[in-house]
Formats: C-alpha cells, structure tokens, sequence
C-alpha cells in the first residue's frame, strides 16, 4: 500500500487558513478553514484543467478558490449564512486578483466569474406530493426547467409560461385562472382551454385532471401532464 505524510511546511495549517480567511472577512473570521496549499495538492492529484469539483459543504469558499485559481470549474453548496458572508466575497477577490494562498505559486492574476444561486422549498414533501408552502412561481419555475434545462426568467402570473422550440407550456395551479372550482381553474376543461393563451402549434399543459377526451387533445396538439405525478424531480 502506497503510504505518504504531508507537512505542514508544504500544505500548510490551520493557521495559514486563517490569515488567508481575514483577508476576507475581518470582522467574522472562519473557525475551521483549510489551507488552499492542502486543497492545491488534492486537487492537483485528482483532478485535471477543465474538470468540475464539488464542494457540499463549502464552509469558508477554500475549495472554490483553489479550484477557479487552478482552472477547474466547481460546484459549491453552503447551508450557512457563510455562503454570503465568506464564500462569495471571497470568489469576487479571487476574480478581482488577489494574492493571498497558492495564487503566487500557480501565477494567478485574476478573471472568471461565479454564479451564486439560493435553492428554494422542496417541491416535494415526504409523500411525494407537491408541498402545500409551493406557490405558482415555484412550481411554474420548476415546470419549466424540466421540460426545457433553461432557467425561467420573470416572474409569471398567467399559466402560459412560454415558448421553447414551437412548443408553449402552460401551468393550472393555485387558482391561477383567478377560479379554484373544477370548471374554472386547475383543472383542464374546455372552456378553460378556450381562456388560455393562443399559441399555433403544439401545447404542454400541467394541470390536477383533465376532461378533454384523448382523441380531442390529439386534435388539438395538446400534451396534458398531471400534477404532481408528471411533475419530475431532477
């Protein structure tokens, strides 16, 4: 079995960790940080240009830093107020320059850019059902990146939530017709079909029931997809 001891003269501490951290966050330093030469050298054994790290627990940003200086690209997840008060002041330096940790050692000089993301509410709950704090917003947002990998953007209120390569996507929940009753609101009827958005082509519609025929929505290019059993979780 291969064996190897790595020192604290060439990975660096604890303390290193530290320093590096207040430069920063002054006033709110990290407890337990890690030194970005121990995570270089991670790196650097497992891991090529270009291949992407991730970090589920990303405490101080360490990690990421280490990652963007070195040219791979990453994924960070950070449940704590860290991620806003460490981790993205410390990737925006790391953007901007700075010369703290292996910066010197790899050359770096700066550039690139992050993506900073906050998840929102489980769509679903332990059932499987969609969870009842979902509002249309959500679930419209979550609709529509699973039929199309794009992210939704704006906020909608009417249940036409756009057009992707031909097709229009449409979402029936919480009313959002303004009428909760079967005929009126979340569920696929005629009339409601009538009320809906025009769109000349093919139709994906999200909605509790429908009571169009199979035969009629062929007819008329409509996919209907129940809710919460068609909605995936990816």
């Amino acid at each position: 079995m291969p064996e190897t001891i790595w020192l604290y003269a060439d990975v660096g501490h604890n303390q290193d960790a530290k320093r590096e951290c207040l430069v920063f966050n002054n006033a709110d330093p990290f407890s337990t940080p890690k030194p970005e030469r121990l995570i270089e050298r991670i790196l650097h054994i497992a891991t090529n240009p270009g291949d992407l790290v991730l970090d589920s627990f990303l405490g101080s940003g360490t990690t990421a830093a280490v990652a963007h200086k070195m040219g791979r690209r990453y994924i960070g997840i950070e449940m704590g107020a860290h991620a806003v008060t460490h981790c993205a002041p410390r990737l925006q330096k790391v953007i901007e320059g700075e010369q703290g940790g292996i910066s010197q050692a790899v050359g770096w000089q700066g550039g690139g850019g992050f993506r900073f993301y906050r998840l929102g509410p489980p769509i679903f709950d332990a059932e499987g059902r969609i969870n009842p704090d979902i509002r249309f917003a959500q679930l419209a947002a979550h609709v529509w990146f699973c039929e199309t990998r794009t992210a939704l953007h704006g906020k909608k209120r009417g249940p036409l939530l756009g057009r992707h390569k031909g097709v229009a996507y449409y979402l029936l929940y919480n009313g959002v017709l303004g009428d909760k009753r079967p005929d009126g609101g979340n569920v696929l009827t005629g009339p409601v079909l009538k009320e809906l958005p025009a769109h000349d082509g093919p139709k994906v519609i999200y909605g509790e029931a429908c009571r169009i025929g199979p035969a009629r929505l062929k007819q008329l290019g409509v996919a209907f997809k129940q809710t919460p059993y068609d909605v995936t979780a990816r």
